[in-house]
């Protein structure tokens, strides 16, 4: 198992989870993908995506001004 770490801040959306998307597809099953972006909707945005694409969400939290998740493949 790898983690991999996508710093997102500054994209508007939808790109954080495209973003996210794009990597998610490079990665092995059991893979965690950690991402923070300080999009407003980057929360909404990222639980729709783990719902969507059968993610697992371990979790999301503040970090300072942004929003940091960690997502497993």
């Amino acid at each position: 198992m790898s983690v991999k770490k996508l710093d997102l801040k500054g994209l508007p959306c939808p790109q954080p989870a495209l973003k996210m998307t794009i990597e998610a597809l490079a990665m092995k099953p059991g893979d965690i993908l950690e991402a923070v972006a300080d999009c407003p909707t980057f929360e909404t945005d990222i639980r729709g995506w783990c719902g969507r694409s059968k993610k697992a969400l371990l979790w999301i939290k503040p970090d300072g001004t942004a929003k940091r998740c960690q997502v497993r493949i």
